[in-house]
C-alpha cells in the first residue's frame, strides 16, 4: 500500500500546486452547459414532471465525473512520454497495482471535485437533489469506470496525439450520448439499445435516479462495478506490456 500512497500523493501535490487553475477548466463546460441548455434551449421544458434544469445538473455530473476522471489519461501519458516519470516508477519497489490504484483514485479525486462543483452550480441555479450515499456511490464507480479506461489508453497510445484523438472517439460521443442532455427513449431503437450498453448511461441512471428521490435500482450499479474491475484488469495488464 505504500507504493500506490505514494503515487496518489504525487499526484494530489502536483494538483495542488495548480488548483485554481484547475477549478476553472473544470467549471467552463458545465456553466455554458447550463446557461445555453438549462436556460436558453430548456427554460419551459418540462421531463417526467421535472423542471429540465432538475433533468440536466444530475446529468452533468454524471458526464463531469466521466471527463474529469478520463482526464488522468493526458497527465499519464505527458510523464509518460515527456517527463519519463513512469520509467522511474518502474524501475522503482512500487509494484504496478499500485501504480494502477494510483492513478485510478487520482481519476476518482478529480470526479469527486468535478461533481462537488456542478452540484454548486445547481444549487446557485436553485437545483436541490437528493445527495445519499447511492448518489455518491453511483458517482465513485463511474469515476472507478473512467480512471481505469484512462490508465489503458495512457498506455497504449504512442503519442499525445493519439491520446487527443482516442478521447475524442471514446469521451466526446459519451458525454452527449449517455442521456445527459436527454432522454436516451427519445432515440430511434436501435440506438438506444447501443447507447444503454455504455458505462456512461449506468452511471447516468444511477445518478439521476438517487438524485431525484426515485426508487433505486441496484442493476446500473453492478454494471459499473463489473465494468470498472474488467477495465482495471486491462489497465493493469496494459501496464505490464507498457514495461516490457
Amino acid at each position: 500500500m505504500n507504493g500506490f500512497l505514494s503515487v496518489y500523493l504525487r499526484e494530489i501535490l502536483i494538483m495542488k500546486t495548480r488548483f485554481i487553475k484547475m477549478i476553472l477548466s473544470m467549471l467552463v463546460a458545465p456553466v455554458l452547459y447550463v446557461i445555453a441548455f438549462g436556460y436558453g434551449i430548456g427554460k419551459n421544458i418540462e421531463i417526467n414532471g421535472y423542471s429540465y434544469l432538475q433533468f440536466l445538473i444530475p446529468g452533468l455530473i454524471a458526464m463531469n465525473s466521466m471527463t474529469q476522471s478520463y482526464n488522468i489519461a493526458s497527465e499519464i501519458n505527458i510523464s509518460r512520454f515527456y517527463w519519463k516519470i513512469f520509467d522511474e516508477y518502474m524501475a522503482s519497489p512500487i509494484s504496478n497495482f499500485s501504480y494502477v490504484l494510483g492513478e485510478v483514485f487520482t481519476g476518482i479525486t478529480r470526479a469527486l471535485l468535478g461533481a462537488i462543483l456542478i452540484i454548486i452550480i445547481g444549487l446557485i441555479a436553485g437545483v436541490k437533489l437528493n445527495y445519499s450515499i447511492y448518489f455518491w456511490l453511483a458517482i465513485i464507480l463511474n469515476a472507478f469506470v473512467f480512471s481505469s479506461i484512462a490508465v489503458f489508453a495512457a498506455m497504449v497510445v504512442k503519442s499525445h496525439a493519439d491520446q487527443a484523438m482516442l478521447s475524442n472517439f471514446i469521451i466526446f460521443p459519451m458525454a452527449f450520448l449517455g442521456g445527459t442532455f436527454f432522454p436516451v427513449k427519445n432515440l430511434p431503437f436501435w440506438a438506444q439499445v447501443i447507447i444503454k450498453s455504455l458505462p456512461i448511461t449506468f452511471a447516468t441512471k444511477a445518478i439521476r435516479g438517487s438524485s431525484l428521490y426515485h426508487k433505486v435500482s441496484i442493476t446500473p450499479y453492478i454494471a459499473l462495478f463489473i465494468t470498472g474491475v474488467s477495465f482495471f484488469i486491462i489497465a493493469l495488464y496494459a501496464v505490464n506490456k507498457a514495461k516490457d
